[in-house]
């Protein structure tokens, strides 16, 4: 069964940087594309960076020059460096990968980010 597992949230003070992961069990080749999606309390899920199989990369405006998504596909793992972070960025992100039979979604890792 496929699956995707993310890591590395926590609690930051504003200004300060993580880096999520996403570790899936298949080949991220097996892929259309990967993305970091979050979701705050009382919002809907949005996307927040995604790569395409072939490495091209897109950002939503409010991270473009924060965060940065990566991949080492020798390790079937997909990264997601934040920096400058702000409160505004507190929230559960997601791990999506695409694939022509579906999407398959990880639990969710917490970020929190105090003033």
């Amino acid at each position: 069964q496929v699956h995707v597992v993310e890591s590395g949230g926590g609690l930051v003070q504003a200004g300060g940087s993580l880096r999520l992961s996403c570790a899936a069990s298949i080949s991220i080749f097996s892929f259309n594309a990967m993305g970091w999606y979050r979701q705050a309390p009382g919002k809907q899920r949005e996307l927040v960076a995604a790569i395409t199989s072939a490495g091209s990369t897109n950002y939503v405006d409010f991270v473009k020059g924060r965060f940065t998504i990566s991949r080492d596909t020798a390790k079937n793992t997909l990264y997601l460096q934040m920096s400058s972070l702000k409160p505004g960025d507190t929230a559960v992100y997601y791990c999506n990968a695409h694939a022509g039979w579906g999407d398959c979604w990880g639990q969710g890792t917490q970020v929190t980010v105090s003033s």
